[in-house]
């Protein structure tokens, strides 16, 4: 599953990162990395926004696209 598939409200943790080194490093520096688990804030037209550990993070849908999770309760 990818981080685009999630509704609002829906918790995720990251599986993998399906990119080059350069993405990895943008999303590293958002503190997006494996095993941190995202929450859907809005999916909504435009950038997608993700909430973990107390903060809101804004993604284009480009580099949510290659974000892996596994949807969690």
């Amino acid at each position: 599953m990818i981080l685009n598939e999630l509704h609002p409200g829906e918790r995720g943790r990251v599986t993998g990162i399906v990119g080059g080194r350069r993405l990895q490093q943008k999303l590293a520096l958002r503190g997006i990395a494996e095993g941190c688990t995202l929450t859907m804030v809005s999916s909504s037209c435009g950038p997608i926004a993700v909430e973990f550990r107390g903060n809101t993070v804004a993604l284009g849908r480009c580099m949510a696209h290659h974000i892996q999770i596994v949807q969690v309760e």
